[in-house]
């Protein structure tokens, strides 16, 4: 999986000494169901980048169905969340969003 390997490599590169004790990555599962990204961007490059909300399906109703997705940032945290099978799409684009 070509995503899992460049977020390695974005891990690998804001590890400094201090960050990776303070800040790092998440990916857990949600009860809706679907998955749940964050990835701490406090005191990475990215923390003041400039990132519009991307929303597909109904991914606000308290039973979303699939297809659904909502990625966000929000006090210095990429939120990325989507249906079982947006793990791929939700790091795709937190990752295009870095190398863009």
């Amino acid at each position: 999986m070509d995503e899992l390997l460049r977020l390695q490599k974005w891990y690998q590169q804001q590890c400094n000494g201090e960050w990776e004790h303070h800040y790092g990555v998440s990916i857990t599962s949600c009860d809706n169901p679907g998955w749940w990204v964050k990835i701490d961007l406090v005191d990475t490059k990215f923390a003041s980048k400039p990132f519009e909300t991307i929303e597909q399906g109904d991914s606000d109703s308290f039973d979303p169905q699939p297809p659904w997705l909502k990625c966000y940032v929000d006090d210095g945290i990429f939120n990325g969340a989507g249906d079982p099978q947006k793990l791929a799409d939700i790091l795709e684009i937190f990752l295009h969003w870095c190398e863009s």
